[in-house]
């Protein structure tokens, strides 16, 4: 199947011809958003080893997640607008090679706040993978079928988070943490390579001319919207939950249930196969169901699932396998909220699928900083601050529906799911 495909008139005009992504297209796409995932994912096992070999505290290795969170979430706002007007691979690019620098930075870091630093450097790059392959689908899909694709290219890079981990706490024996970062120069570099063997996907007529300060300045009238409010706070408090998942149980398994740092892989994965499992159901549903009823669910599910884990985790009752099981349940539900509160968030605003896109991320990772955040500022030394921020969490995303004008009878329901058209190759 073509990836793209262009045509011109007799007078060598370009024509708009239907367009259908190829698998070859959707694989780099993947790869662009498992970024944020990779990033931090790899490490998790080492990150006791870490705070030995750099003479930190737990609470502070917690915050080399946070910071890389604060430049992740920051990044976007400013790539998003200027992807709209000078095309998506040019930012992404840009954004490939600050990675590659962040990470070497990490690799040849001696104390931890030099870490932070450029943990920092190497999310203000990510973060333009994550956002743009996002505002990427928007440009080829709409509607229903654009959660569809989004729930297909999540279940795919969730194989990354899933694998990084268990490889982390390999190479962590092997070869020491540092190796983890070399590791990620490299992916930088073959995502870079890869990224210039697939069109452009946003062609030139279609891009916004608006100066980059007025584009900045539309994100206060973004804010004004209701419903992109409840989608970004759906989506927000998911995160915040889920960051402090990420950055609380490599301690909470390894430091306080005494789990092998080889073995937390295994435990962290279930949550991945989870994510999966419920992204492979959304893709079924959605499409029935319309993606404003799935989200409902979802966030519903988040708050039972939240709940209950802060009671495992204040209590202590069934031990490991007692916070495993609602942790795991509450990481699922990512697949059911994720997709569909993107799709939702972008559908009323087609021209400027890359600054909604970035708000979108900016909102979602900036309530991971929170998230992560308040897990090392309240480690105590016992699961209770991961439980406690994680119902918290799960309560927030459902309170975040209220904001919605619609969830039965929602517009999503009459979209019609067909590829947009492009008329540019920009090679």
């Amino acid at each position: 199947m073509s990836t793209l495909s262009h045509a011109k008139t007799a007078g060598e005009l370009d024509v708009m011809t239907p367009v259908v992504p190829g698998w070859y297209v959707l694989a780099v796409l993947s790869l662009l958003m498992g970024f944020a995932s990779i990033s931090t994912d790899l490490y998790l096992p080492a990150m006791p080893v870490m705070s030995r070999d750099l003479h930190a505290s737990a609470g502070m290795l917690e915050w080399t997640i946070s910071g890389y969170l604060v430049g992740f979430s920051s990044g976007q706002l400013l790539w998003g607008p200027i992807s709209d007007r000078y095309g998506r691979r040019l930012v992404i690019g840009s954004g490939l090679i600050l990675f590659l620098i962040g990470s070497a930075g990490c690799a040849l870091s001696n104390n931890a706040m030099m870490l932070i630093g450029w943990r920092i450097v190497q999310a203000l790059g990510a973060c333009a993978s994550v956002a743009l392959s996002r505002a990427m689908v928007r440009d080829l899909y709409q509607g229903t079928q654009a959660a569809q694709m989004l729930s297909t290219l999540i279940t795919i890079m969730a194989i990354m988070p899933l694998v990084g981990p268990l490889v982390g706490g390999q190479i962590v024996t092997l070869f020491g943490w540092r190796a983890i970062f070399w590791l990620l120069v490299v992916v930088g570099l073959v995502t870079l390579g890869a990224l210039y063997t697939i069109p452009e996907t946003l062609p030139v007529h279609h891009r916004n001319q608006e100066s980059l300060g007025r584009a900045l300045l539309r994100y206060l009238e973004l804010l004004k919207n209701r419903r992109l409010l409840g989608y970004l706070g759906a989506g927000g408090f998911l995160y915040a939950g889920m960051f402090a998942y990420v950055a609380g149980t490599p301690f909470v398994y390894i430091s306080f249930y005494h789990v092998p740092a080889h073995l937390y892989g295994f435990l962290f994965g279930l949550g991945i196969v989870g994510i999966m499992l419920a992204n492979i159901m959304n893709r079924w549903l959605v499409g029935r169901l319309g993606y404003d009823r799935i989200l409902l669910l979802g966030t519903i599910a988040a708050m039972v699932t939240g709940i209950w884990a802060g009671f495992a985790a204040h209590s202590g009752q069934g031990g490991l396998w007692g916070l495993v099981v609602p942790l795991f349940l509450f990481a699922s539900t990512t697949g059911l909220i994720v997709a569909n509160s993107i799709t939702g968030a972008m559908a009323d605003f087609p021209q400027r699928a890359g600054a909604v896109s970035a708000l979108t991320g900016a909102v979602q990772y900036g309530s991971g900083i929170i998230g992560s955040g308040l897990v090392g500022l309240w480690s105590d030394g016992t699961p209770w601050p991961l439980g406690l921020v994680v119902a918290m969490s799960g309560i927030g995303c459902l309170l975040s529906m209220l904001l919605l004008r619609t969830v039965s009878g929602c517009d999503d329901e009459s979209d019609i799911a067909v590829p947009l058209e492009l008329s540019e190759l920009n090679r």
